[in-house]
């Protein structure tokens, strides 16, 4: 059963690599070739080719559901209600919108933006309102998160926000008993009002319902160094023990009651099922929860009708469940996280010989899941802790067994006895502050988290059976060669260029600017993208995450071209995350918690036989965009412009002062392309082979405007654009420049769908 399980999922895994889905013709030929397979009984292989077309069918059924290119851009009426609690901050409200009724033909599901709303935003909500769309977007880098793919497998088809005018009309409220999501509502609310107090209300909320966005960066940046990420949202664990504790109590109760017309074991199973699936429900149905309720049903359903089950065949069960309720499941971290940690805890405790005992086993258990799953840590996050075994040792069982039970106590008498649920709550809030104090000591030890350069798919696949061959049982011979199959992992470094040349990475930070420069032995980092609040910056989102894939453990300098957001905006993330020994800046008063230095033309350093020159500011400009440093790069393999967001006069003072002095090979297209900038006389004399372009896709202000375009084009350069390439990476080849794009290599066929 489990073989033709994972060949199932091979099969799902496989579609997942296509950059463009297959024909129809295809799909027949693969249908055929699956009743040739069902006739001749090869069972495995059929698994395998169901797979496949299971994926692809429900692929494209997904992308049937999209936003016509033609309704981009334009104000569209609609009607619908909030699909799920929203996310909320100080200038907007985001919340996904399932649509009723419209004038055009749109996706059913929308991920909506509502800047600076006049009423309160609520699950169940009915609204009418009229929006600007998009089709799926996002920024698209190497170690980044793939917005487009997290759009995809939650079925979400178009982005948007809310228009202003017509003012939108609030219609009503949908029925509780159609929408689990309101319930989450009514309980968040709630929860706001009995444990307004508690300083760990966020924790409370995420434990309870799932709802996460109450915790803060900081704490998620905590939770993550000491490996407790999973105790903190609602996950399979946390599912599995309250329907355990509800079947032990059912089944104590009925047997005492004395109702034996139906077994106590059936009572208690079905009760535990029923609990299961409201909080899994209060968690939104996520993959932990699901694997979870899907596993206990089955081990429930062979309790009540006596049916012997062994593990691996309940996890292969619940496995295919899952996949073929949402294919697309395979895409999430947490899927393989989930799955490959029960999967570790079953083999560590099966069939082993011998007992040692309740700590010992917690002990074995904690230590199993902990050097288990480090490889894919390491690959989905280039993150792992050190300290997690110890500290899930201790987090485990205070939020497991005190924390979660007192909590849905609470919760459940906080609608009726609101004064007990109070002190209730009050006591969660003291064992929350207790851990956190502990945690947080715990985060800043020394190593007590590493970061590594992203591995290969390819390391994974010798670390896999080196892990079990490490957790195999005492006596298995030639345990050590497991340490041998681990090697590949440590040894992942991504090539650095050879002296005397760069590697050059334009960052997608949407509508604003970063670049990352790397030489032999030194990095540096050009402006730091936006920030879109407290919590949401692109430091966070995309710098430090490629930095991490690249195996950067610190930055040389950084230099911030001028004050603007989308500019400076991810700085603070940025120096807080990665150590940092030199800041330039023509805006020390933003950054001067750092101690920055002011850049001015003719500062010069030499790295790995590689000249930086700051080439401007020498004057005041009145314009702050003219302020902006200007960096020149000269290499073996040509020289790079960094000119950030100048404009005419700044440009015209270049072009008198340097002359052709300026030119360049590689051109960072000033202010995004902008009509205001770019002037013929500033091409002419950097002549580029090559203009590269960071600006947002279907941004506001028009970038790049077809003016400058069209210059680019005079100049017979090729123009490379951030909105529609994603990342765009330069390096070395024959004393040249390689240019390639991280969307036109690894675009999957949901990213290509805004093409």
């Amino acid at each position: 059963m489990l073989v033709s399980v994972l060949l199932f999922l091979i099969g799902l895994l496989s579609v997942q690599q296509f950059q463009v889905l297959p024909s129809n013709l295809w799909l027949i030929m693969v249908s055929f070739s699956a009743l040739v397979l069902a006739s001749l009984r090869h069972w495995c292989l059929l698994f395998l080719v169901m797979g496949v077309l299971w994926a692809v069918l429900f692929a494209m059924l997904r992308l049937d559901d999209q936003l016509p290119e033609a309704l981009e851009g334009i104000d569209i009426p609609v009607s619908g209600y909030v699909a799920d609690l929203p996310e909320q901050d100080d200038r907007r409200t985001r919340f996904d919108f399932i649509v009723q009724s419209s004038e055009q033909k749109l996706p059913r599901l929308l991920r909506l933006n509502w800047y600076y709303p006049e009423h309160p935003i609520k699950a169940g909500q009915q609204w009418s309102f009229t929006v600007k769309l998009k089709r799926p977007h996002g920024s698209f880098n190497p170690g980044g998160f793939d917005y487009e793919r997290w759009l995809f497998t939650e079925g979400i088809a178009a982005t948007g926000y809310i228009r202003p005018s017509p003012k939108p009309v609030l219609l009503g409220v949908a029925s509780a008993w159609m929408h689990i999501s309101l319930w989450r509502q009514i309980i968040t609310d709630r929860l706001s009002e009995v444990a307004s107090d508690c300083t760990h209300l966020g924790l409370i909320k995420a434990l309870t319902i799932g709802d996460g966005s109450g915790i803060s960066q900081h704490e998620w940046a905590v939770f993550r160094i000491t490996g407790t990420t999973h105790l903190v949202v609602i996950s399979g664990s946390h599912v599995g023990l309250i329907a355990g504790l509800v079947y032990v109590l059912v089944l104590k109760l009925w047997a005492r009651l004395g109702f034996l017309t139906y077994s106590p074991q059936r009572i208690a199973a079905l009760a535990a099922m029923l609990t299961a699936v409201f909080y899994a429900g209060l968690a939104g149905f996520s993959v932990p929860t699901q694997r979870s309720v899907i596993m206990l049903t089955v081990v429930m359903l062979a309790i009540s009708f006596q049916r012997n089950t062994r593990p691996f065949n309940t996890l292969a069960v619940a496995l295919l469940l899952v996949l073929i309720i949402d294919p697309l499941a395979a895409l999430s971290a947490g899927f393989w996280l989930s799955f490959l940690a029960v999967s570790l805890i079953i083999y560590t405790i099966s069939a082993r010989l011998g007992s040692f005992g309740y700590l010992l086993e917690v002990i074995k258990i904690n230590w199993a899941t902990s050097v288990g799953l480090a490889p894919l840590l390491l690959f989905f996050f280039q993150q792992v802790s050190l300290i997690s075994p110890l500290a899930n040792f201790i987090a485990v069982p205070v939020i497991s067994v005190l924390v979660v039970p007192l909590a849905l106590i609470g919760v459940l008498l906080m609608f009726s006895v609101p004064v007990i649920a109070h002190g209730l709550f009050i006591v969660v809030d003291g064992i929350l502050q207790t851990l956190w104090w502990l945690l947080s000591l715990m985060a800043e030890l020394p190593l007590a988290s590493i970061n590594h350069a992203q591995p290969s798919v390819w390391a994974l696949v010798f670390a896999v059976p080196g892990i079990l061959l490490m957790l195999a049982p005492a006596g298995m011979p030639a345990r050590w060669l497991s340490m041998v199959m681990f090697l590949p992992l440590i040894f992942t470094a991504p090539k650095l260029p050879a002296l005397g040349a760069i590697k050059l990475t334009v960052l997608d930070v949407g509508q604003g600017l970063s670049v990352v420069l790397q030489t032999t032995h030194h990095n540096l980092v050009y402006d730091t993208g936006a920030k879109f609040s407290a919590e949401s910056d692109m430091g966070l989102s995309a710098i430090l995450p490629f930095l991490r894939q690249q195996g950067v453990d610190h930055l040389d300098t950084l230099i911030v071209s001028h004050g603007d957001n989308d500019h400076i905006g991810g700085a603070e993330s940025l120096l807080r995350g990665m150590p940092t020994q030199q800041i330039l800046t023509s805006a020390t008063e933003q950054l001067s918690a750092h101690a920055p230095e002011t850049c001015k033309a003719g500062q010069s350093w030499v790295w790995d036989e590689v000249n930086f020159t700051m080439l401007s500011p020498q004057q005041s400009f009145v314009s702050d965009n003219d302020n902006s440093c200007v960096l020149r790069v000269q290499s073996k393999q040509g020289s790079v412009l960094l000119v950030s967001d100048i404009e005419t006069a700044a440009e015209s003072w270049l072009v008198e002062t340097y002359g052709h002095a300026l030119k360049s090979d590689i051109l960072l297209a000033p202010h995004h392309g902008s009509k205001t900038s770019s002037t013929l006389s500033f091409l002419e004399a950097v002549n580029p082979k090559y203009v590269l372009i960071s600006a947002g896709y279907k941004n506001q202000f028009g970038h790049p405007h077809p003016f400058s375009l069209q210059r680019y084009q005079q100049m017979g350069a090729l123009c490379w654009n951030t909105a529609d390439r994603g990342a765009l990476m330069l390096s070395e080849k024959a004393n040249d420049w390689d240019v390639h794009s991280w969307r036109d290599e690894n675009a999957k066929y949901w990213n290509n769908r805004h093409k």
